[in-house]
């Protein structure tokens, strides 16, 4: 199983962004994901989650901004960045998880937020 993230790059502050990550192998519908973020110098964060029922989650430094979404049919996770800030800027990693399953990771993005 391997989850590959993309769509990271560079923008100006108050522009947007849209990170995929697919998964190969058959373990996308069954899983948790989550959108995970590490500035230099800083410890990863998580920027946003959603269950295999689609219930989302975010922390109040993204909240209203971000926006976590999952197709099933393309087994693919998105991160919809908008309204994005200097302070966003981190490699974004996602993640795949269930409890009592191996735990994925894919191999991160980089985003860049000119201010």
């Amino acid at each position: 199983v391997q989850l590959q993230a993309s769509g990271g790059g560079l923008v100006q502050a108050g522009g947007s962004l849209r990170l995929s990550c697919a998964a190969s192998g058959n373990i996308f519908s069954g899983y948790n994901f989550a959108w995970y973020r590490q500035a230099l110098g800083n410890q990863r964060e998580l920027v946003a989650s959603i269950t295999r029922g689609s219930i989302v989650n975010y922390p109040d430094s993204v909240k209203g901004r971000f926006t976590i979404l999952r197709d099933n049919a393309k087994n693919t996770v998105y991160l919809q960045m908008n309204s994005l800030k200097a302070e966003d800027t981190a490699f974004y990693y996602c993640k795949g998880w269930l409890v009592g399953r191996p735990t994925y990771w894919g191999q991160g993005t980089q985003v860049t937020v000119s201010s």
